[in-house]
């Protein structure tokens, strides 16, 4: 068996734990880079890129155009500062360049998603597969690393099954992805490293409110959410659902705020503003323009804002104003009623649901044990981490994944240099 050279240190073998995106990634740009490295894949299930089969359902958003983002935070809440630095290295535009010179052609969507333009995800799976094989990357499913061990000036994997044999490496990369629980990083006990506690980031609400489920199916084009006394608030398209809310307002508050409603049990009082415009003097103008204008008509005759009927029918309920009214029998006690439930809607917040079949959460490895520029362990050299297993996580929209790629691209980078 050969060895490399990496520095001072003769390397044998690159191990990565963890068959999704950011591990097939970093495997294929890594043997790209250095074609005589020796990398194999570990696995514990007997599937591979299961998340990526999931991922915007089953058509998989690769990343985003990024258009209109002016500020990293504002679409990854825990880790922007790492993408940041990741991106000079790895760019969105350069994960567009990389799926098509490898054969997948894109599509740009209107809301800014990108995706293979044959809308399947098998596509990208079998892309990943066909490439690690002819790179010479071996994979071994159905091996649950239990331990990582520092032994000697490398590492050894321990594996939940006893007749595997522990396996000897030189480099370990860390891919596993999101965990649900703090017990789930257990492999890391060994090891100097700290933990943020995981909690969901991507989810729906729950409201025990017929007032709103009734409604189920209404779509609000522009809609601004928060919650009462915390900061994060979030905008764009609302989507009444049969248990509550969802849509992507709702998941990118759900990202923001995550800590937050776990912090209080996913119990909390939602703010809705129903039409995207929060100065009341506007709002105000616009309904004595439509009053002036229809005074003798029915309330129920004129949607403000092109609101959806039944959202109207409701806001009127709430506002306690009678379907019969006129206009002219509003009164400036119900205007100001209704501006009050157009822009400070309030619902009871009662737990939460998953977002289809995606699961994102919030923690994983602690950013401050990582170095910036490589992805590397401050106190354990050569072990890195990519993609999710970090406490990096974004909104919905493809940026997770593009996370995946930068991270991943960079632990390539940085063990190439080596090698």
């Amino acid at each position: 068996m050969r060895w490399y050279k990496m520095n001072t240190i003769n390397f044998m073998e690159i191990a990565i734990i963890g068959a999704g995106a950011a591990g097939f990634f970093t495997a294929i740009n890594l043997m790209k880079l250095s074609p005589n490295a020796n990398v194999t894949i570990y696995e514990a299930g007997s599937a591979v890129l299961s998340k990526v089969a999931v991922s915007g359902g089953g058509r998989c958003n690769l990343t985003n155009s990024f258009e209109g983002v002016k500020d990293l935070v504002s679409v990854y809440p825990r880790g922007d500062k790492f993408m940041k630095r990741a991106f000079k290295v790895f760019s969105h535009k350069d994960a567009y360049e990389w799926f098509e010179e490898n054969g997948i052609e894109l599509v740009t969507q209107s809301d800014n998603c990108v995706f293979p333009c044959s809308q399947d995800a098998q596509e990208i799976i079998s892309t990943f597969i066909g490439l690690s094989k002819d790179l010479g990357v071996a994979l071994r499913t159905g091996h649950k690393v239990v331990s990582i061990n520092q032994k000697d000036s490398g590492y050894e994997l321990v594996f939940s099954n006893e007749e595997q044999l522990p396996v000897q490496c030189d480099a370990v990369v860390v891919t596993t992805g999101g965990k649900p629980q703090r017990e789930d990083f257990s492999m890391f006990d060994a090891l100097p490293l700290d933990v943020v506690s995981p909690v969901p980031s991507l989810f729906s609400f729950n409201i025990p409110n017929d007032s709103i489920t009734e409604m189920t199916g209404t779509i609000v084009e522009n809609a601004i959410v928060r919650f009462q006394g915390a900061k994060p608030k979030a905008s764009g398209t609302l989507l009444i659902t049969h248990w509550g809310v969802s849509g992507p307002a709702i998941l990118k508050l759900s990202s923001y705020a995550a800590r937050h409603l776990s912090d209080c049990n996913y119990r909390a009082k939602l703010l809705i503003n129903w039409i995207g415009e929060s100065n009341e003097q506007n709002i105000h103008k616009e309904l004595n323009s439509i009053i002036s204008k229809n005074s003798q008509k029915l309330v129920t005759s004129i949607k403000p804002y092109g609101l959806p009927s039944r959202l109207w029918l409701s806001i009127l309920n709430r506002a306690n104003i009678s379907e019969s009214r006129r206009f002219a029998e509003l009164g400036s006690n119900g205007i100001n009623r209704l501006v009050n439930i157009l822009t400070n809607d309030e619902y009871p917040i009662e737990g939460k649901s998953c977002f289809k079949e995606e699961f994102v959460t919030c923690g994983g490895i602690s950013l401050e044990n990582i170095e910036l520029g490589t992805m590397e362990s401050k106190e354990c050299p050569n072990l890195y981490f990519a993609g999710e297993v970090l406490d990096i996580d974004a909104i919905t929209g493809g940026f997770n994944l593009q996370a995946a790629w930068s991270t991943a691209y960079v632990v390539a980078v940085s063990l190439a240099d080596k090698l």
